[in-house]
């Protein structure tokens, strides 16, 4: 092997600092950049850090910084922004349109528990559940019986689509209009009662006025 395209990591050491700071590293880089000499391969470069010129596209990595991507003030107030209630993570949304009880169920098994809900309700006169569900619940009575009150064709077949007793459907249509026809709305009341033993859910008694 030639000895003027020899590898020499004497020399290499020679050239080296013994412990390289952040500017000196930067400058060696953009010395090497700008010469076009490669120093693994030659050993007769001599490197001298550059205290005048600035080099413009080399920076020694200084970790990750963190962006401030709304250019917040360190002294802005999250709540004051309106922001809504903290929920333990650094940014957060609005619950906007978030207004159905989905009661811990999928849509389709939400719906036939409403429905047997309703049905039982309207069976009995007053039934024992969930604060949760007896809310959920409420709109669907009060929907039930003001079909009740209209009487027509299409809104009968309404209540046989949506109750699973087809023989509590005539019964309603034919007692609602006596029973509710001075009454506009309000046809369910819901009372507080003690907490269901072993899980301590809110119970609630939910009847018809």
């Amino acid at each position: 092997m030639d000895a003027t395209t020899a590898f020499s990591m004497a020399a290499l050491n020679a050239a080296l600092p013994s412990v390289p700071s952040s500017k000196t590293r930067s400058t060696r880089v953009c010395s090497r950049a700008a010469s076009g000499v490669d120093l693994r391969r030659s050993a007769s470069v001599s490197l001298k850090p550059m205290t005048a010129t600035k080099c413009v596209g080399f920076q020694p990595f200084d970790g990750l910084r963190n962006q401030n991507a709304l250019q917040l003030r360190a002294d802005v107030n999250l709540g004051v922004m309106g922001l809504g209630i903290s929920n333990g993570a650094k940014w957060f949304a609005m619950r906007h349109g978030r207004k159905i009880h989905r009661l811990g169920r999928p849509a389709d098994q939400r719906r036939a528990l409403l429905r047997g809900l309703t049905t039982e309700i309207l069976r009995h006169g007053r039934i024992k559940t969930t604060r949760a569900r007896a809310t959920a619940m409420r709109k669907y009575v009060d929907h039930m019986i003001t079909l009740a009150k209209g009487g027509s064709l299409h809104q009968r077949r309404q209540a046989l689509g949506f109750l699973y007793d087809k023989q509590l459907v005539h019964s309603l249509f034919a007692e609602v209009p006596e029973r509710y026809g001075e009454r506009n709305g309000g046809y369910t009341r819901i009372i507080r009662t003690m907490p269901r033993k072993g899980d301590n859910a809110p119970m609630a008694f939910i009847e018809l006025v």
